[in-house]
């Protein structure tokens, strides 16, 4: 069986060659049931300043929470991801629609990066979302905290 193909979480570019990309590469470590549903990604961030690749472990708590803040993310509002275990990536719209993306990494990089979205980037990244939860659907269940089981719909 091969793995499926990397997918875009994130793809934020503009006119200037500025960009910001989280790329899910795959699971964390298949078929074992506690680290089974995190997600290995790649964070591409380049501007005339940086041009870095970062890692970022995604849990489904963050993919949650990220759909929750992209959904409320409006001029003056913030939306991110990661955080709990190293890097973190924050998008601040400002009031003009431009995003300030903050890529927080604290042992390796911290920059900010202007970018100008074109078009309905927030409904294109709906489906980043949900080609991502499709590509690695949740297989594994938290009965109690920190206690797992496989779910009963898991494909092997």
């Amino acid at each position: 069986m091969t793995d499926p193909a990397p997918k875009d979480l994130i793809h934020l570019a503009d006119q200037d060659g500025n960009r910001c990309i989280v790329r899910v590469t795959g699971r964390f470590r298949p078929g074992v049931l506690t680290g089974h549903d995190m997600l290995c990604a790649d964070v591409l961030a380049s501007a005339s300043f940086v041009d870095a690749r970062l890692d970022l472990c995604v849990s489904p708590r963050d993919l949650d929470s990220w759909e929750q803040e992209l959904s409320d993310l409006e001029p003056g509002r913030t939306a991110g991801i990661g955080g709990d275990r190293g890097l973190r990536l924050d998008l601040h719209m400002d009031e003009d629609g431009r995003l300030s993306v903050l890529v927080d990494d604290p042992d390796r990089l911290t920059a900010a990066l202007g970018i100008r979205p074109q078009g309905d980037w927030i409904a294109e990244h709906r489906g980043h979302l949900e080609q991502v939860g499709s590509t690695w659907p949740r297989e594994a269940v938290e009965t109690a905290p920190r206690a797992y089981e496989w779910s009963p719909g898991r494909v092997r």
